[in-house]
């Protein structure tokens, strides 16, 4: 594939901006390492000089006028900030790929507010190579993506009031199918509809760009902050610092949501529109986020929780039923849009494992999503937030 996969980089989310601006205001020197993992056991069909010419080819782009003029337009992008991205360019040196064992391993290291935007690109083409190395009959593989993606659409009752938005880049088909995808999700399901997480996509179509944090941005803190134990509060207040308000969905489960609670006090829980859930039992995490919200006397319906935890239709509709007249409810929805082929797509990610030579981890409500090699680490954030995966069901909640 000679073509660049990553055509601007507007091809990206949201939450990269966001947490960029904060970096670049606050951790201008910060040093990261991040790490790609995954969690499947087979082996990626993806060759080691088809990557590092993917990665090469991101150092040419830059963003236009145009494209800075639209993001100056939206309310919480600073002007000093969009001054720098007019000189901001991404370094392939910072990029490692190997492969050990038919296995791909890659490492990014540099300034964390220049290297945080491989992820999201890198994973996007990650994926749309193993796509595009694994069909032999493209035009078939997209008539069978295009069914599938008519039955849900289909299947999706009117009137529902259930409102989704495109969280699909980093895991996607292809670029082009997920602009196919967003744009069909736009015309087809105009009152379901919300807008989607990619900012090009966003641009082009006339979308809302939606998102807010991401989990590097906790976890940073265990660093950054004044204290491993107050790294989550930490985060929070210089995110409201920086924001005032604005992109207030604050992200649960970097340790686990019961250790999150215990952070979110009355002032951060008044001040922040709402959580994010992406790991554990969807209904059991709602359930104690209405119960935290009472408690702290917040009426719950002033709040809203978006749930972006391997979402399908189904699955949304019965999370938004069950939450009907509590909360307001929105869904992140990605892999089951925007690679949903026929055959399995890839489970891969970019984590976070270092900042400024100390490591940073993600314990989160889910077996098998962490992702640091220093074990003793893991047992201090454990000990420090006394964590453990919690043995609460759905049937206990509905009890």
């Amino acid at each position: 594939m000679d073509y660049p996969i990553i055509q601007t980089l507007l091809d990206t989310d949201l939450y990269k901006y966001t947490m960029q601006q904060s970096m670049v205001h606050r951790y201008p020197e910060a040093w990261a390492r991040m790490e790609f993992h995954c969690r499947d056991s087979e082996a990626l069909g993806i060759s080691v000089a088809q990557l590092q010419h993917q990665c090469q080819l991101l150092g040419d782009l830059r963003l236009s006028n145009d494209e800075l003029q639209w993001l100056a337009a939206l309310p919480f992008m600073a002007d000093d900030f969009i001054d720098y991205l007019h000189h901001f360019r991404l370094n392939p040196d910072a990029v490692t790929i190997e492969q050990h064992g038919g296995h791909l391993s890659l490492v990014v290291e540099g300034l964390w507010s220049e290297v945080t935007h491989f992820e999201i690109f890198l994973l996007a083409i990650i994926s749309e190579l193993h796509g595009h190395n694994f069909c032999q009959r493209r035009a078939d593989v997209l008539a069978r993506g295009e069914q599938r993606l008519q039955e849900k659409l289909n299947r999706l009752p009117e009137n529902t009031g259930l409102q989704l938005v495109d969280f699909g880049t980093r895991r996607r088909f292809s670029r082009d199918w997920q602009r196919h995808v967003v744009a069909t999700l736009k015309q087809q399901l105009p009152d379901n509809f919300s807008g989607t997480s990619n900012l090009n996509l966003a641009r082009t179509l006339g979308l809302k760009p939606v998102g807010t944090m991401a989990h590097e941005w906790l976890q940073s803190h265990q660093v950054l902050g004044a204290s491993l134990r107050t790294s989550q509060q930490d985060a929070l207040h210089v995110w409201l610092d920086e924001y005032h308000g604005q992109l207030g969905i604050a992200l649960t489960d970097t340790i686990s949501m019961a250790a999150f609670l215990k952070d979110f006090d009355y002032r951060l829980a008044s001040a922040y529109q709402g959580m994010r859930h992406d790991s554990g039992d969807p209904f059991v995490w709602g359930e104690l986020a209405l119960d935290h919200y009472r408690r702290l006397g917040i009426n719950p319906r002033s709040k809203t929780l978006v749930f972006s935890d391997k979402l399908n239709f189904d699955k949304a509709l019965a999370i938004h039923q069950w939450f009907a007249g509590k909360i307001n409810v929105s869904f992140g929805i990605g892999t089951y849009l925007t690679n949903d082929m026929g055959f399995k797509a890839p489970n891969i990610v970019l984590k976070l494992t270092e900042l400024n030579g100390a490591p940073v981890a993600k314990l989160s409500d889910s077996p098998g999503k962490t992702l640091c090699r220093d074990e003793a680490y893991i047992e201090l954030l454990k000990k420090t937030f006394g964590y453990r995966h919690s043995a609460v069901t759905r049937s206990t909640v509905a009890n």
